[in-house]
């Protein structure tokens, strides 16, 4: 028995505990949270931990093994950063979601079962759903719900799939599963949401824009990649994902370069860089899973430090587009240095963190012959150089001078972004210390003379490119736009649905309220308030053809009704419709 609680529990039960707090006890809460939950995980050994019986399956709260251990410390790290990023928020849905989202997230990635796992990855939507809404704008409203309603259909997917696999095998544990038959694509399809997949993508690009300053960093952090860690755990190898992980990497690019909202900027470019991770799973050797398991390890640190900088652009200037932008390099220099950092280690620069873990899933490529992958994989590297190595610190630092004048990011900002930067240069120029975390031994060497040459020829003549392309007008100009992405067929298609099947099925319900709800209904009851005179009007009515004759008719059987005289005939004939109505029922 070991004194230590399930890694998820500190950060969730601490969260919920953030409304009795105010100031300063507050914020030391907060900074306490992470590090007392990492203590917590180092007393950990590795294996099965808090096992219990439910329904006749074996739940695991804890299973610890390399992979999921270098994500825990992760998760610990980036939420300590973003804590200390975010001691001025004082809006408590921002505090609560924040760290019960990276709670849940801690709880999927320890999670030994797929019924505990499948609570934590809900967890995981509820609480992203949260930080996007915090920022109470129509736009983060709508944002919020498309986030919610598309990750609730992932769930729902994933879902089915657990629920087939567990009737099929009668197992519940996370394991390796791989590609054979519906349960498992499923599975497959339901963490492809969360992992944005191509058409499957844009309720990233939607919501970590319209989120809060803090909260989109949150939101880079957990989602994407646990969705990683599950496909590494369960899908490692399934050439699907080779090709999946490539469409990941190249298409974003095109999208990047001609965005003018530069938070979205960053979201494309997160895509692009989880599909390098997809293309490391998907060819399953132990350098390409390494490879991806760093390069995740990587992206939550300089992807965080890039979305913080931007974070400390709209915090101070209240505008994120690049036409609105320029020039603020001379009020905020240190974000400026700490943004450049963030864009040299996405864009894989040597002696940056990007570099010694891009390398290793480029190298699992041409080592396995996948030309056509490599080269996707290349220009997607050149790519990311343009879209966030380059546009991002250029348009929002220098170009134009937009007149914006403003104050540095506050300290507590400075602090996590220095200490983000500090990561991304530390373990780009030792990676030992990474590579001694990853799930598999490694003696890769990033540091090879032609590895180095060729990514500083490549990183070179791509800023050549960039400068050539400006210089001359051909490069795409930043424009108040609306580009067009897939989610335009659920929008535009789903407002369409709507209105059909308003009309239809709305239509039908009509009819049927008319008919079967008040029509007959109605008239059973306008009969059976006087059903012998009823029958005799109905009887009369048939015999006769004279309007007036009817009319003394009616008047003589409503006085022969108030007298209760009826003749014998209208109860035999009642009594034998009951009858005929019974038989039919009870004997048909």
């Amino acid at each position: 028995m070991i004194n230590a609680l399930p890694p998820a529990v500190i950060l969730i039960v601490g969260a919920l505990l953030i409304p009795l707090l105010k100031g300063r006890m507050k914020q030391a809460w907060m900074l306490l949270l992470p590090i007392a939950s990492f203590v917590n995980l180092l007393s950990i050994p590795p294996g099965s931990h808090w096992s219990f019986s439910f329904l006749g399956y074996e739940l695991v709260l804890g299973q610890l093994d390399r992979l999921s251990l270098i994500f825990g410390y992760i998760f610990h790290l980036i939420a300590f950063i973003t804590n200390l990023y975010a001691l001025h928020v004082e809006d408590r849905v921002q505090n609560i979601a924040g760290l019960a989202y990276a709670g849940a997230a801690l709880g999927v990635i320890f999670a030994g079962d797929f019924f505990t796992l499948f609570v934590f990855w809900e967890l995981l939507t509820i609480c992203a759903t949260f930080l996007v809404l915090a920022r109470r704008t129509p736009e983060a409203f709508g944002a919020g719900f498309r986030y919610f309603m598309v990750h609730v259909a992932g769930g729902l997917c994933l879902l089915a799939g657990i629920l087939l696999h567990v009737q099929q095998t009668g197992s519940v544990a996370v394991t390796f599963l791989g590609l054979n038959g519906l349960a498992s694509y499923l599975i497959f399809i339901g963490v492809g949401v969360n992992c944005a997949w191509p058409l499957l993508h844009t309720w990233l690009t939607d919501a970590y824009p319209a989120s809060t300053v803090t909260g989109t960093i949150y939101l880079s952090a957990f989602t994407t990649k646990a969705a990683v860690y599950l496909l590494a755990r369960s899908f490692a190898g399934t050439d699907a994902l080779i090709w999946i992980g490539a469409v990941m990497a190249g298409f974003p690019i095109f999208y990047a370069v001609i965005e003018n909202d530069l938070r979205r900027v960053l979201a494309y470019s997160l895509i692009n860089q989880v599909g390098f991770m997809v293309v490391g799973i998907g060819i399953g050797t132990e350098l390409a899973v390494n490879g991806a398991v760093a390069h995740a390890f990587n992206d939550i640190l300089f992807k965080g430090l890039l979305f913080m900088t931007m974070g400390a652009v709209l915090y101070r200037t209240g505008k994120i587009n690049a036409t609105d932008l320029g020039g603020l390099y001379k009020s905020m220099p240190w974000t400026c240095a700490f943004c450049i950092v963030g864009a040299a280690s996405i864009s894989a620069f040597p002696l940056f963190s990007g570099f010694v873990s891009k390398s290793m899933v480029m190298e699992a490529a041409a080592h396995d012959n996948l030309r056509l992958v490599w080269f996707v994989l290349l220009f997607a590297s050149a790519g990311v150089f343009h879209h966030a190595g380059i546009k991002i610190p250029f348009f929002a630092f220098y170009s134009h001078d937009s007149g914006l004048r403003c104050k540095e990011a506050p300290r507590h900002m400075l602090l996590a972004m220095g200490l983000t930067a500090f990561l991304c240069i530390f373990i780009g120029s030792f990676p030992q210390y990474l590579y001694r975390l990853l799930p598999y031994a490694t003696d890769y060497q990033p540091y090879t003379v032609s590895h180095v040459v060729a990514q500083t020829q490549l990183l070179f003549f791509s800023a050549l490119a960039f400068t050539l392309l400006l210089l001359s007008g051909i490069y795409p100009a930043e424009i108040r736009s609306v580009n067009v992405d897939a989610d335009w067929v659920y929008r535009k298609g789903g407002r369409l649905f709507y209105s059909l099947s308003d009309r239809i099925f709305n239509g039908l319900n009509n009819w049927g309220d008319r008919i079967f709800v008040r029509g007959i209904p109605g008239a059973l009851a306008r009969f059976f308030a006087d059903p012998g005179a009823n029958l005799q009007k109905a009887g009369a009515r048939l015999t006769s053809g004279s309007s007036r004759d009817l009319a003394a008719i009616d008047a003589a059987i409503e006085r022969r009704s108030r007298l209760g005289a009826y003749p014998v005939g209208i109860g035999v004939l009642l009594a034998v419709l009951c009858l005929s109505v019974m038989s039919f029922i009870f004997f048909w």
